[in-house]
């Protein structure tokens, strides 16, 4: 197979495979016991010390008198810039707010590997600044351009080769996926799945773990990183059938997909770069860049001592949310097939303007000073809903290199209720047609990836 490609060995056959190591609550190269153990140790040996720093203190960063933005002095990385968001019609039409604009490509990746028949998964113990707790399991690879470029200066990153070169290994996955809209500009990582055949040196900080290893991990509060999750959301369901199916779906794949072009049709979303001192309704405070009201969230500066990275200390802006916020999935069996209540979302950051998000994905406290009409459908049944038919629920961070201490709680619940028809902007949708949306880029964002994560974990 010439590189570039993404092998389709058969969907069938590659989702039994899959089902196969979710299953395996035992890894050959590693028991949970070890697994913990080695956790443990490694978080006592990688650590970051990370300082609050006042914005204006960082090294390295600046104003650009051009853009406005706040850019490092290397014009790479990233950029902290202002956009002026237009959207007629909508609760909220008009504002401005900051953003991070980051428009390199990066590398989400995932090693796989077979071991007495059973696939494992190689991932790395990664400390990163904005993780609350520190150590988080991370994909084999997560790289900006600027990184594996080395842009930095600093060590290589190990592994990337594997992503980069890939003509002798099979690609199970390769699709490029959005991150927060509502924060990145434009944001897209390449989320990838390469097997290998070949033995494969495994180095300090990396293990690797069968799915049911990492499903059990997933349910425990800040283990396992959003990167990993996005990419283990490409994986195919078992018994989702193969891609196409429209077996037991209440709608077909072409009505899905006929909704979803037809909402970003016909959304009139105007966003325009604004210098960082024009973004209205924002200010500096105490180092700080934050809302008037003191909600939503603030840029923040940080400086950084690693170890166990590939740069020892530097300074960055990091953007860190006020408060948790909530994303759930409402699901409901239709016709004996498990179906979930997507929202097709509009936010100024994504490539196409809408997306299909969690059926509820927000800050609840953030609506104190919005419009009654603004509170998100479905949120009280979330918030109230019974705890036997909470299926999933557990606390965890988003991407911990660019937002400090950010987290959300995601729910999977049961529903019995059919209140489609009273919101058009909501469908429901069938796993396996998620799954069939996941080949290819910008349907789903990155909390509606991480539920479907979620999802599989829970069989």
């Amino acid at each position: 197979m010439g590189a570039g490609s993404v092998a389709r060995p058969g969907n069938d056959q590659l989702a039994a495979r899959i089902a196969h190591s979710a299953a395996a609550r035992a890894g050959r190269m590693t028991t949970f016991p070890e697994f913990h153990r080695w956790f443990a140790g490694y978080a006592e040996q990688s650590y970051a010390d990370v300082e609050p720093v006042a914005l204006e203190d960082l090294v390295g960063w600046r104003i650009d008198p051009v853009s406005g933005g706040l850019v490092h002095d290397s014009g790479r990385f990233f950029e902290v810039q202002g956009i002026e968001v237009h959207h007629p019609g909508a609760v909220v039409p008009r504002w401005r707010q900051p953003i991070i604009d980051q428009p390199e490509t990066g590398i989400l990746g995932i090693l796989v590997a077979e071991f007495d028949g059973v696939p494992h998964f190689l991932m790395q113990a990664k400390v990163e600044p904005g993780n609350c707790n520190g150590l988080q399991l991370s994909p084999t690879v997560q790289a900006t351009r600027s990184n594996y470029t080395r842009a930095h200066g600093g060590r290589s990153v190990p592994y990337v080769e594997y992503f980069r070169d890939f003509a002798r290994h099979t690609v199970l996955a390769d699709v490029r996926q959005s991150e927060q809209g509502s924060w990145f500009y434009r944001k897209r990582n390449r989320n990838m799945i390469v097997e290998v055949s070949e033995p494969v040196e495994v180095l300090d900080g990396f293990r690797w773990l069968t799915l049911g290893q990492i499903h059990e991990l997933l349910a425990l509060d800040d283990v396992v990183n959003m990167d990993s999750r996005t990419v283990l959301s490409c994986l195919p369901f078992p018994g989702s059938g193969r891609p196409g199916d429209e077996a037991g779906s209440l709608h077909t794949t072409g009505e899905i997909l006929s909704w979803i072009t037809d909402l970003r049709s016909g959304t009139d979303l105007r966003v325009r770069p604004v210098p960082l001192d024009q973004v209205t309704g924002w200010r500096w405070r105490d180092g700080r860049l934050g809302h008037d009201s003191g909600l939503f969230f603030e840029v923040m500066g940080v400086r950084v001592r690693a170890r166990g990275r590939e740069v020892n200390q530097w300074t960055q802006p990091m953007i860190a949310a006020e408060r948790p916020g909530v994303a759930a999935f409402l699901t409901r069996r239709i016709g004996g097939v498990t179906h979930v209540l997507m929202q097709a979302k509009v936010t100024p950051g994504y490539v196409d303007g809408v997306e299909l998000a969690p059926t509820v994905q927000c800050a609840p406290h953030n609506y104190g000073v919005l419009p009654a009409r603004a509170r998100p459908p479905f949120l009280d049944e979330v918030l109230d809903a019974d705890p036997r038919r909470i299926r999933f629920d557990t606390m965890l961070s988003e991407e911990g290199g660019r937002f400090y201490h950010t987290r959300n709680r995601y729910l999977v619940i049961e529903t019995d209720q059919d209140r489609e028809d009273e919101h058009p902007d909501f469908r429901w949708v069938a796993v396996h047609q998620l799954a069939d949306l996941l080949r290819h880029s910008y349907y789903l964002n990155v909390e509606a990836r991480t539920l479907v994560a979620c999802l599989r974990s829970l069989g």
